[in-house]
């Protein structure tokens, strides 16, 4: 037997340490919260990916009584991104939570379903995606793209 161990790098900043384009994009996924539809849960999330040319898009979660048929704000941004502007790389995504009045402490990290689709947007400009990650304890950067949060990812080359 052979244990191989998966480690995730990132790097934690504060608000100030970022540079201007990250500021930006971390302070758009907080005011995407803002549009959240979430009467059960009550935790409001809003994503925002820079993409190539430097445009910022934002989403938020959608909930839906029959939970399966909400959508993350990750996906929401992501599949916006790629509809409106289908020939734009995505560079980088923030995601920031709210809930109970305020922002979480700690980052949120995103689901299994929002990191799968990320890994396919990946693909599709060829390009890792940095992860930026609100708390307002500190921000967490994964450089490295979606691998260092999905390891053994599953993608279409196991359909071929």
């Amino acid at each position: 037997m052979k244990e191989i161990t998966h480690t995730c790098h990132y790097k934690l900043y504060a608000y100030e340490e970022l540079c201007e384009t990250d500021r930006q994009l971390v302070d758009a996924a907080k005011q995407a919260t803002q549009g959240s539809y979430a009467p059960y849960s009550e935790f409001h999330v809003g994503a925002a990916a820079l993409l190539a040319d430097g445009a910022i898009v934002s989403g938020s979660n959608q909930e839906n009584a029959a939970y399966p048929s909400g959508l993350c704000a990750e996906r929401t941004t992501l599949f916006y991104a790629n509809a409106a502007h289908p020939n734009q790389a995505i560079k980088a995504l923030a995601v920031a939570a709210y809930t109970n009045g305020k922002f979480t402490n700690i980052p949120v990290p995103p689901c299994g379903a929002c990191r799968q689709v990320m890994l396919e947007v990946e693909q599709r400009y060829h390009q890792p995606i940095r992860i930026l990650l609100y708390g307002t304890e500190g921000i967490y950067v994964v450089e490295g793209g979606i691998g260092e949060l999905l390891p053994l990812t599953f993608d279409a080359s196991f359909l071929k």
